[in-house]
């Protein structure tokens, strides 16, 4: 049964998450997290002493930035994914984006890796977080209100389905691109207007905010050009986006890629679906 969870590196929804298990009644330990006062208490000098009795090594979401240091916002200390990889042999080891090299890393290893971030119930419950981080930036960088201004949302997938929702509810005019036809259709069902891909030019013009959540790019500098100049475009997706960066930079469209919004604009609630996520993940490992 686990009861014993070493964490390694993260940030504040880390901090919160680590907090959460100790109330659980988890024996936590805790690396690289020295400036978060509240872990004070679960603190270690290595790697090595933070996950020597360890049932579960948890690691960041994402895991890094860079490929080679894990990601250690709250230390000054710098953790190469390699010497902790070295440290954690016949353990369970749960991060969030994990790149492929990692995985190749442990292939001669005794160590299961899990990523957080492939877990649908988290997807979905993250998918409220960044809708709201969405209209929160959305507010903020438009001179009106949201309400009556029309607003297209790229892709419809959990994220799409989950802000066009939030717009629609806020009074916004809400039109939502897709491909697949099934998609389109229960675009036309909820009541938003149905935009084709293959239409997706000669309808750009119209739209006050623009909020991409497809993970490749859409907006490249052909269809930048079709956007108004008064425009927002928010690009919710991960590298490398759905926005031709330079392209939207030389056109002085106004532009915010916003990564990561469950960490920055609601930590605790991100930390309490993470919580409820790693509850089933260690139930499913108990009895495996």
């Amino acid at each position: 049964m686990i009861k014993n969870i070493a964490i390694i590196g993260g940030d504040l929804r880390i901090v919160k998450l680590a907090s959460m298990l100790k109330k659980e009644n988890y024996n936590v330990k805790t690396y690289a997290l020295e400036k978060a006062h509240e872990l004070v208490d679960t603190k270690t000098n290595n790697i090595k002493e933070c996950v020597k009795d360890a049932d579960i090594v948890l690691g960041p979401l994402p895991l890094s930035s860079t490929g080679e240091f894990v990601n250690t916002p709250f230390s000054e200390e710098k953790v190469q994914i390699e010497d902790l990889i070295n440290e954690i042999g016949g353990k369970t080891f749960i991060a969030g984006s994990i790149k492929q090299e990692v995985y190749e890393m442990v292939e001669e290893k005794d160590i299961t890796i899990l990523d957080i971030i492939k877990r649908e119930e988290l997807a979905v419950l993250n998918a409220i977080s960044t809708a709201e981080g969405a209209i929160q930036i959305a507010i903020n960088e438009t001179p009106k209100n949201l309400h009556g201004n029309n607003v297209l949302v790229l892709g419809f997938g959990r994220i799409g389905k989950v802000l066009s929702k939030m717009l629609d509810g806020i009074g916004a005019r809400v039109a939502c691109e897709a491909r697949k036809t099934t998609d389109l259709a229960w675009i036309k069902a909820y009541g938003y207007e149905p935009i084709n891909l293959i239409e997706l030019k000669e309808n750009l013009n119209r739209f006050d905010i623009i909020i991409n959540t497809i993970p490749y790019v859409v907006l490249d500098k052909d269809m930048l050009e079709q956007v108004k100049e008064d425009a927002l475009i928010i690009d919710l997706a991960s590298a490398p986006g759905g926005v031709d960066k330079q392209a939207v930079k030389e056109l002085g469209i106004k532009f915010n890629w916003a990564l990561s919004l469950p960490g920055k604009v609601s930590p605790v609630t991100s930390a309490e679906f993470m919580k409820e996520t790693l509850l089933n993940m260690f139930k499913e490992i108990d009895n495996n």
